[in-house]
């Protein structure tokens, strides 16, 4: 894959394609990842799918300029797949990117030929936890991610068994103001529970058991509430990016999965 950026939707993405004549997958990271984060998906997927993997705004080669909702970023991904001529796509997005697919789904179902949800929900986050992410937030902006600050974060992203270094150095490397607007999105997002059912595109949803950000319970009223679910895949000892930590538990159904509905 070849790193490639454009002006799409008054914004500028950076983002990655296999090509090729296979259907198309468009993978949606989450907060504080980038596109990288699917490789081990698009490893397995790119001999028998075209692959796009993209920056969302405020992460990896996107900058956030300004206010924006989940909705502006649904927008983001398929003004891009109009740019490389992609008239539908199965939606894959993991936590944030599952907020994104979801809008995706909601804005033009007609694209959106299925979708892998990722360690994501349909809701907001529960207020009980809002003090501490706005606490993180302050002190990584204020003093930086310092080690004890991405050691907590990467525990909730990755858990325990994953080696978090590299995305630790890509958080270090980056300016540490880019997080503030992104994370206004995040706990600005509104709740699309009431719509699942609107979504008729068949889902897959895959769940870290351990995931400490978002619960199982979560994943099984995203199961309930879509219109078109196939499976809830549960990953033993997966957290909260379980495609990243435990990519075979994820690949095997995800291919099953994609040779029958994409």
């Amino acid at each position: 894959m070849t790193m490639s950026s454009a002006e799409v939707n008054g914004q500028r993405i950076t983002y990655e394609d296999t090509g090729g004549s296979g259907p198309a997958v468009i993978f949606s990271h989450g907060f504080l990842m980038d596109h990288t984060m699917f490789e081990p998906q698009v490893d397995a997927l790119r001999a028998e799918f075209r692959c796009v993997a993209w920056d969302e705004r405020g992460f990896g080669g996107t900058p956030a300029t300004g206010p924006f909702t989940y909705w502006d970023s649904a927008n983001d991904a398929l003004a891009l797949l109009d740019l490389l001529g992609i008239e539908s796509a199965v939606f894959g997005g993991m936590s944030q990117g599952g907020f994104v697919s979801l809008r995706a789904a909601l804005t033009a179902p007609e694209r959106v030929r299925a979708l892998v949800l990722i360690d994501t929900q349909a809701g907001q986050e529960s207020k009980d936890v809002e003090p501490a992410y706005e606490a993180m937030v302050e002190d990584w902006v204020a003093n930086g991610p310092h080690e004890t600050l991405v050691g907590a974060v990467a525990s909730i992203i990755f858990g325990g068994g994953y080696d978090p270094g590299p995305w630790i150095a890509k958080w270090q490397a980056a300016p540490k103001e880019d997080i503030r607007e992104p994370f206004t999105t995040l706990l600005g997002r509104d709740d699309v529970t009431d719509r699942l059912g609107e979504i008729t595109a068949p889902a897959i949803i895959f769940h870290g058991e351990e995931d400490g950000a978002i619960s199982m319970d979560k994943a099984e009223a995203l199961e309930s509430g879509l219109g078109n679910c196939v499976e809830l895949v549960r990953i033993p000892g997966g957290g909260h990016a379980s495609n990243l930590s435990h990519p075979d538990a994820v690949n095997g159904p995800l291919l099953e999965f994609l040779r029958k509905y994409a």
